[in-house]
């Protein structure tokens, strides 16, 4: 549930609640006050409101057939004692604006109080010891032609009434209820909020000192659970980004590391053939044009490990471009076979390709760094042959969704357990290929240009019967 739905169904209960609970009051107090205290605020009272009114309609005909004689006379002043007996009311008859009977206990106050608001027609009750009274004026003609009125006084309630009472007990009730409500309400809607936020307090505070492994949980409204489930992903991301920055400051250590002591054998060994040349120990045309000829191989063993130290640090900061393009794959292939043939041809490798495509002829690649990678592999390949007669072959085959690119050799092979170590930086998995010659980023850069490219590459050994490299490609 949102804030905003909770917040209209909390402020709609704090109105609905009070109401009930008023309305139950109201009935119990008109049910007690009804059953046991003698008040007649229910349908009976309304009952005998109906009876007085025709009671009073029956009194005032009589009156009106009367005249002054009947009217004074002790036989007709006992008839309407009897009758106002029944609705324990007072009566006051005028006649020209004379008073010709009115109620024992009546006094002069009450009388001109009387007359003074049927004159003005008033509505307003009149208080009469301790009894409140309501007034209806009836006009009235005698026998003798004359015209008077006919004034009764119905009671309606003592002093501390009950309608009263009934209306202080509602409104009571009503804020009293309501306050409880809206504490109890504010209460409910305040934890929902709260207890959620001093959770996610409680994390940020961990994220703060650097402790990202507590995971947030999401709880409470749907804002909450957002607004938690945003910090979330923003611990998992904090998280991953020092692991990165950790991870990429580790590298790069390693690599200064590595590349320090790669580059340490030939400065060495270019150091030790230049003290040679300056302390006469070339001494004849022959050993100085070996020597130089050491150092210039030396050098370019240097820069080419440089090349590749920079082409690496490129490709692992998404700095190169790719520019990929449709190529024949058959074509391709046949085209790196050749530029490669006569280089291990010199080292008695001999190399062909098997081409099983039946349904797919093209690949989307950047034709330059893909040739990297098939070369790369192939001078990895020619550096750990161990047989003398080398062969490798580049099968390509295909299944529904990639083309599958194996380039397998015969030579030394590698553990098991090593296959995938050897993609890593400077990685050789054993002595006699760490005393290789290259920079030892070969497959290294290799695997950045295949991922670029969106595939994945990965090795397995054939134990002493040389390694395969397979590289996937989507299909277009």
């Amino acid at each position: 549930m949102d804030i905003k739905r909770r917040l209209i169904i909390y402020n709609t209960l704090t109105i609905i609640i009070p109401l009930i609970i008023t309305v139950i009051i109201a009935f119990i107090f008109i049910f007690v006050s009804s059953e046991f205290l003698g008040s007649n605020i229910n349908y009976n009272s309304f009952k005998k409101a109906t009876f007085i009114n025709s009671e009073l309609l029956n009194i005032t005909k009589d009156i009106a057939k009367s005249d002054n004689k009947s009217i004074e006379d002790e036989d007709f002043k006992n008839y309407l004692e009897s009758k106002l007996s029944i609705t324990e009311g007072k009566i006051i008859i005028t006649k020209e604006g004379t008073v010709l009977y009115l109620s024992e206990d009546m006094n002069n106050i009450d009388i001109a109080n009387s007359l003074e608001q049927t004159k003005n027609k008033s509505k307003r009750p009149l208080f009469i010891n301790n009894t409140y009274y309501s007034l209806s004026s009836f006009s009235i003609e005698f026998k003798d032609n004359s015209t008077g009125s006919v004034v009764f006084l119905i009671p309606i309630g003592k002093e501390s009434d009950i309608f009263k009472k009934l209306i202080l007990s509602i409104l009571i009730v009503f804020f009293a209820s309501y306050v409880i409500v809206s504490i109890a309400v504010s209460y409910i809607f305040s934890r929902k909020i709260l207890i959620p936020i001093s959770l996610l307090k409680e994390a940020t505070a961990q994220i703060k000192i650097g402790k990202l492994d507590s995971e947030i949980v999401e709880s409470g409204d749907t804002e909450i659970r957002e607004l938690c489930s945003d910090f979330e992903e923003m611990r998992i991301k904090l998280r991953d980004s020092i692991y990165m920055k950790t991870k990429y400051d580790d590298n790069r250590k390693m690599l200064v590391s590595s590349i320090s002591h790669d580059l340490k054998t030939p400065l060495t060994s270019i150091e030790g053939y230049v003290h040679g040349i300056l302390d006469g120990v070339a001494n004849s045309p022959e050993k100085l044009e070996h020597y130089l000829k050491i150092i210039n191989i030396k050098t370019k063993q240097i820069d080419a490990m440089i090349n590749d130290l920079l082409l690496y640090s490129k490709l692992d900061l998404g700095q190169i471009p790719f520019n990929f393009e449709k190529t024949d794959i058959g074509e391709y292939f046949s085209y790196c076979v050749e530029e490669s043939y006569a280089i291990l041809k010199q080292f008695n490798i001999d190399i062909k390709v098997e081409n099983n495509l039946t349904l797919s002829k093209y690949f989307m690649i950047d034709r330059e760094r893909f040739r990297r990678v098939i070369l790369n592999i192939l001078d990895n390949s020619r550096k750990y042959m161990d047989k003398d007669n080398g062969e490798i072959t580049i099968f390509i085959r295909e299944n529904n969704l990639s083309i599958i690119i194996e380039l397998r050799d015969n030579g030394s092979g590698i553990e098991q357990e090593n296959t995938n170590k050897i993609f890593d930086r400077f990685y050789r998995s054993d002595s006699a290929r760490s005393n290789a010659k290259g920079s030892g980023l070969g497959l290294a850069i290799a695997k950045q240009i295949v991922e670029g490219h969106n595939g994945r590459i990965w090795a397995i050994s054939h134990g002493s019967d040389g390694t395969s490299i397979l590289i996937s490609l989507v299909k277009m």
